[in-house]
């Protein structure tokens, strides 16, 4: 199985930006399509963004579109979430997730279709 852990949360104004990161280990990185989620207190886990395991197929939530970017570099085994123009109703606690993807093309979007996930980081924006 594949192991992450997910950081660079923080605390942040309103218009900032921060660039998350989650570091896999364990099984061979480029096997595998990843998420990123969301989780604010009180609500469900949501999806923010995912990326193909070739990092060429990129999909968002609506609610990230124009403002996050999701990209990987498979030489470091690791995934990025950019994140720009941060509002007050970003805040949460972000997760990555791993999900084995047989094509290059593959990526999923809903909570159960990842079995491996980071522990989260959290991430505050201020008004």
């Amino acid at each position: 199985q594949v192991q992450l852990i997910d950081s660079g949360g923080g605390s942040v104004q309103a218009g900032g930006s921060l660039r998350l990161s989650c570091a896999a280990s364990g099984r061979t990185f480029t096997n595998y399509a990843m998420g990123w989620f969301r989780q604010a207190p009180g609500d469900e886990r949501v999806f923010v963004a995912a990326i193909s395991r070739s990092g060429g197929t990129t999909y968002y939530a609506n609610s990230a579109k124009g403002r996050f970017s999701i990209s990987r570099d498979n030489t470091k085994n690791t995934v990025y979430l950019h994140m720009n123009s941060l509002k007050p109703g970003d805040t949460a606690v972000y997760y990555c997730a791993a999900a084995s993807a047989t094509t290059q093309y593959t990526l999923w979007t809903q909570v159960n279709d990842y079995p491996y996930w980071g522990p989260g980081t959290q991430v505050t924006v201020s008004s």
